[in-house]
């Protein structure tokens, strides 16, 4: 007597678990990703009609009304703005500065902030303004 082995059946490749891990993979990097945040400063900007749009990978240096600057979300002297800013230059993939400013701030004040941003190894320090209609 001969036993004859059925075929097995073509199946079909089940691809609901790779989707299940492409989502997962998905909000995995959508979490762990960094965001932007301004600082909570009260800040009233001067206007400019020439404004463009800033990458959001610069480093930002702000100066509230009162001339009190603030790196990195925290509060910091002019005078040590320079070495802390190589520090972020280094490990920086753009070497941009933004400077966000009050519009009561002297003009010697954004003068010595720029100053000290270029020192330290900035290639484009900007200053943020509101755009105009």
């Amino acid at each position: 007597m001969k036993f004859r082995r059925k075929k097995a059946a073509v199946q079909d490749i089940d691809i609901s678990p790779l989707i299940d891990m492409v989502f997962i993979l998905l909000i995995f990097f959508m979490v762990s990703s960094t965001f932007v945040k301004d600082m909570q400063l009260d800040l009233d900007r001067p206007g400019a009609s020439s404004a463009t749009k800033a990458s959001s990978k610069v480093i930002r240096v702000y100066i509230d009304k009162y001339g009190d600057t603030y790196l990195d979300g925290q509060p910091i002297k002019v005078w040590a703005i320079q070495s802390k800013m190589r520090d972020l230059l280094r490990v920086s993939a753009e070497k941009s500065v933004l400077v966000v400013t009050d519009e009561g701030v002297t003009a010697s004040k954004l003068v010595e902030v720029v100053d000290q941003c270029r020192l330290a190894g900035a290639k484009d320090v900007g200053v943020a303004t509101e755009k105009e209609a």
